[in-house]
């Protein structure tokens, strides 16, 4: 949640031209990070859980990305709080699912 905050903050400074381009890629990744977590674990299932969560994990690449991508073309001063935030969360949602896969999940 504090990453789809983070980015829809430093989106908001984006030229309006990009609102349905870079800004909206970016946003729409970094929301389905938690969204994928919840519907995951709302469907009581350890397998569909990590199936879920393998998608977020895909989500946050796409922030880091898209991130890089916005400071290189200028859009955002500086992407390394979006990226080192994204690269946290990653790690934390990498150690959830090594655990699940422990317990025997697929």
């Amino acid at each position: 949640m504090e990453l789809a905050e983070l980015v829809y903050s430093v989106t908001a400074k984006f030229p309006a031209d990009e609102k349905w381009g870079l800004v909206n890629q970016l946003r729409r990744a970094a929301v389905s990070v938690p969204s994928n977590i919840a519907e995951g674990h709302g469907r009581q299932s350890r397998v569909d859980y990590l199936r879920f969560l393998r998608v977020a994990r895909g989500s946050l690449a796409e922030v880091e990305t898209q991130a890089e991508l916005a400071g290189r073309l200028g859009f955002l001063a500086d992407p390394g709080p979006v990226v080192a935030l994204a690269h946290e969360t990653a790690i934390m949602l990498q150690s959830l699912i090594r655990k699940l896969e422990e317990k025997g999940g697929t």
